[in-house]
């Protein structure tokens, strides 16, 4: 009856403890398995949640550097547009300079001829050369003028013709005048040895410039004055002794 019970009290406590322990192995089984089942989960989830975010992140960032070369390229070309329209703006305004400075001004605005109007004429007698007068002109204009070949001159209301110009007196270039300035021309009236022909005193003067369809009458000192087929007149001259050279 002892060993009987015995033996029952032992069965039990062998049962009771492999209950135990397979309790504690399927534990530990749930445990383990649990544990590799959530990493690998957790590993899913974050290689899944970290490809999508780094593949947009990848096209954001290519996206972002293109806009920036897009953006670059854009303000290089403007830039370079604004540099050639400067260039181009300089260019007309270097080649506007040039042209002025090339010129003298005389491109743009051309010296032109005297305007008899505005030029106040003037004669007087002279000691040395006998025979002979001093014309003179002078600029009363506000700008620079030219005064071309030689002055034509009328001596008397009957005559013909105007007196013919001396051709060695003919300078190598044209006389130019600013405002105030002043040019001659010589006047032989006679012959000084009296070889003349058809000479006679002559009571009035009209003077002719180069580029004025009227004279100008212009006052005879002393009234009047003896001419005759000798009376010649030189090219202008920017100087009173040269005009009277001839």
């Amino acid at each position: 009856m002892n060993v009987t019970a015995y033996r029952r009290g032992r069965t039990v406590r062998t049962i009771a403890a492999s209950i135990v322990a397979a309790a504690a192995l399927s534990l530990t089984a749930a445990c383990g398995g649990g544990g590799d089942g959530d990493s690998d989960n957790a590993g899913k989830a974050n290689s899944s949640a970290t490809a999508p975010a780094s593949a947009t992140d990848a096209q954001g960032a290519d996206k972002a550097e293109a806009g920036k070369e897009n953006q670059a390229g854009k303000e290089n070309q403007g830039g370079k547009e604004g540099a050639t329209g400067a260039t181009g703006a300089t260019g007309v305004k270097d080649a506007k300079s040039q042209t002025q400075k090339s010129g003298g001004g005389s491109e743009s605005e051309p010296v032109g001829d005297c305007d008899i109007n505005k030029t106040a004429i003037t004669v007087q007698n002279v000691k040395s050369p006998v025979n002979h007068m001093l014309l003179k002109a002078t600029n009363k204009a506000g700008v620079d003028c030219q005064l071309v070949g030689y002055p034509g001159l009328k001596f008397g209301a009957d005559a013909q013709a105007a007196t013919p110009v001396n051709e060695d007196s003919k300078p190598q270039a044209v006389v130019m005048l600013a405002p105030g300035e002043s040019a001659y021309a010589g006047i032989t009236t006679s012959a000084a040895d009296g070889s003349g022909a058809e000479g006679g005193k002559v009571d009035s003067l009209e003077v002719f410039i180069d580029g004025s369809e009227d004279p100008k009458p212009v006052e005879l000192p002393g009234g009047s004055v003896y001419v005759d087929s000798a009376a010649k007149v030189t090219y202008w001259q920017t100087d009173a002794q040269t005009a009277l050279t001839w």
